[in-house]
C-alpha cells in the first residue's frame, strides 16, 4: 500500500566495472559569507499613561512620550507631551511637541505647542510655534522664541532686597 519514495535516497554513481573508475562526489557548496549582524534597529517606545486616578509629586523627565490623564504637581520634561481633558498640571512644562486638552498652571516651553478648544492654561507660554483653538482658556503672555527649550531664556529671579 506505502512504497518508499527514492526522492531523498542519496544518489548513487554507476558503478563500472573499471579499477579507475571513482565515485562520484558532489560538488563543494560554495562558502557563504557570514553577514554581520546589523544592529537592531530602537523601537519606539509607547507613551507613558498616568491615569486619571493616579497623582503625581515631583518632577517627571523623559526623552520619550507621556500622557497625562490624573494630576501632577512637578515639574515634566518630556518629547511628546499630552495633557488629558480631566488632568491638572501645576509645575512648569519643556516638551518639544506640547498637546493641552486640561489645565496647566505655571510655565509652558515648547518647539510646538497646541491649546485645544478645552484647554485652560495659567501660566505664561514660551513657545517656536503655537496654535490656539477657539474656546481655550488662556491668562498669561506668549512670547515667541526660536530656542524656546533652552534655559538662558528664564525670566531672571526677582531681587531680594
Amino acid at each position: 500500500m506505502f512504497s518508499k519514495s527514492k526522492v531523498n535516497d542519496p544518489i548513487e554513481a554507476p558503478k563500472s566495472s573499471g579499477s579507475d573508475a571513482k565515485p562520484a562526489t558532489p560538488a563543494p557548496a560554495a562558502p557563504v559569507a557570514a553577514k554581520p549582524a546589523a544592529p537592531a534597529a530602537k523601537p519606539k517606545a509607547a507613551p507613558s499613561v498616568l491615569s486619571s486616578d493616579l497623582v503625581v509629586k515631583g518632577n517627571l523627565e523623559t526623552t520619550g512620550d507621556i500622557q497625562i490623564e490624573g494630576k501632577v504637581e512637578g515639574d515634566i520634561r518630556a518629547h511628546l507631551l499630552t495633557v488629558g481633558e480631566g488632568a491638572t498640571v501645576k509645575g512648569e512644562i519643556m516638551a518639544d511637541d506640547l498637546v493641552v486638552n486640561g489645565r496647566v498652571v505655571g510655565r509652558v516651553r515648547g518647539l510646538k505647542v497646541r491649546l485645544t478648544s478645552t484647554a485652560r492654561v495659567e501660566g505664561d507660554i514660551i513657545h517656536k510655534t503655537i496654535a490656539i483653538e477657539s474656546g481655550a482658556h488662556f491668562e498669561g503672555s506668549v512670547q515667541r522664541n526660536d530656542d524656546p527649550l533652552s534655559q538662558g531664556n528664564a525670566a531672571p529671579a526677582p531681587s531680594q532686597g
